[in-house]
């Protein structure tokens, strides 16, 4: 068994306790019922009522939809039911309508010709995490539904994940509006996807290899979700980890009128940033403006893009027009910091900040530690309370931690620096010539740079939180 590191003294280990199929109009009330600070807010208790998107639901997204079952160990064929499931989410994506309900079992996936990625257009709610029955449920346990995929030539780079219904047209060629996504409990491992240099594990690549029949490592993120508009979306219960992405390894953009809730989830050793809340509204009606909820949790180990980038980074990054409030999450080890906000309104309520490199909060330009929020900021709202800084205890391998406090980081400014010119044949040329000298080559590409964290030495970060705050391992019954 690998050793562990256990730094700190007392783990609070926090269950939550759901039906198999999670309902989130319940779910939603019981964020509204909470007792909370955040009721103080300007957009928490009013932003999470239990409002419908039904009356905004165009007539393409009306369909009642039916239900689909997968299992990597016993299915086959296309029918889906229970009795017979398919193989993989792959293989029935072109079947898929509005509304449909995707129950999968336990196993490793890696999508349709092992192309490594599935694409869905239509407003679907994925669970993943049961037995072969599809009776019981532990998805970060005996139960892990894993999507991944093979680092191979020529197979996809993109999103493991991706769910987007913004191009959806009505018969009358009008977008198609409303619906509700939801993915809970899938555990997106791009590990196997990368390259990484000599096959070693230790720092990836972004560039393919064709003599040794090499992909890129995808530079996209594990779970991308974009809604049309008044279209609700969930992310709860999953975990993200080894993605590569320039922006989010968790990407979730709500349009106008819709509202986004990410909650329960673990991201871990990914680039870019960890959990990434985007808006594809661009007006001005407060009423429309996107709306999201982000509770509990855990966002580490997050990256820059390369090892001379001057961005990613980040625990949690926001665009500018949404209204999101932020409870009882941690934030820590950013390469840059724990919340970059682009200027977004926004309540921030018992979040804990640890080991950020530059910050633990960004506004545009502005870089506060924790105790300065609420002095620096000119968006965050006032009632916002409880957030600290500490240093906690990793349930974590020895292996990829030792390996991580060896890593190198490198600034751009600092190889700038170290480029001289050379004294070569043909600078001598040059400079008889009256050209500019040309510099030693200067290596950009670290030793250590987002090494593969495994399954299972990472997952066990997930099944603690600290005070109640960050994500813990779901229980269902």
């Amino acid at each position: 068994m690998k050793k562990q590191i256990f730094l700190f003294a007392a783990l609070v280990l926090f269950s939550f306790i759901s039906a198999s199929q999670i309902n989130l109009n319940r779910f939603k009330n019981s964020l509204t019922n909470s007792e909370s600070s955040s009721s103080k807010s300007d957009y928490t208790k009013e932003a999470y009522n239990d409002a419908s998107v039904t009356s905004n639901t165009s007539p393409k997204f009306k369909n009642e939809g039916r239900e689909w079952y997968i299992s990597k160990s016993r299915g086959s064929g296309q029918l889906g039911t229970k009795e017979r499931p398919a193989k993989d989410l792959g293989n029935i994506i072109h079947k898929l309508n509005p509304n449909d309900v995707i129950y999968i079992a336990a196993g490793t996936y890696l999508s349709k010709g092992e192309m490594g990625s599935d694409e869905i257009n239509v407003p679907v709610k994925i669970y993943g995490g049961f037995d072969e029955s599809f009776s019981k449920r532990d998805p970060w346990g005996e139960y892990k539904t894993i999507l991944t995929g093979t680092n191979d030539y020529m197979k996809s780079t993109q999103p493991r994940l991706y769910i987007s219904t913004t191009k959806q047209r009505e018969e009358n060629g009008q977008y198609a509006t409303g619906s509700e996504i939801i993915v809970d409990g899938l555990i997106i491992d791009n590990g196997p996807r990368n390259r990484y240099h000599e096959d070693k594990g230790l720092a990836i690549r972004r560039t393919a290899h064709g003599p040794s029949n090499h992909n890129p490592s995808p530079e996209s993120g594990g779970i991308v979700i974009a809604g049309s508009k008044y279209t609700n979306i969930t992310v709860q219960n999953c975990v993200v980890m080894n993605t590569a992405p320039t922006q989010g390894a968790l990407s979730v953009m709500v349009y106008q009128g819709g509202k986004g809730i990410v909650f329960n989830n673990l991201c871990i050793n990914n680039t870019g940033n960890g959990i990434q809340l985007k808006t594809g509204y661009v007006g001005s009606d407060d009423a429309l403006i996107p709306t999201f909820y982000v509770q509990n949790n855990t966002s580490l180990f997050n990256w820059k893009h390369d090892p001379i980038a001057s961005y990613g980074g980040n625990a949690l990054k926001t665009d500018q027009n949404l209204k999101v409030t932020l409870e009882k999450n941690v934030f820590g080890f950013g390469h840059m910091g724990g919340v970059y906000s682009q200027s977004t309104p926004m309540v921030m309520n018992n979040n804990l900040f640890t080991g950020n490199l530059k910050y633990d909060f960004k506004e545009r330009n502005t870089m506060m530690n924790v105790d300065e929020i609420l002095d620096e900021s000119v968006h965050l709202s006032q009632y916002s309370e409880g957030n600290e800084s500490a240093l906690i205890q990793l349930n974590i391998a020895e292996r990829w931690a030792n390996l991580y406090a060896e890593r190198q980081i490198l600034s751009r400014e600092e190889v700038d620096a170290s480029v001289s010119a050379s004294n070569s044949g043909a600078n001598q040329l040059r400079s008889m010539l009256g050209l500019n000298l040309q510099g030693n080559s200067v290596s950009t590409n670290a030793e250590i740079f987002l090494h593969k964290l495994e399954l299972d030495e990472g997952l066990p970060v997930g099944f603690m939180t600290w005070n109640g705050k960050g994500c813990a391992k779901p229980v269902f019954k």
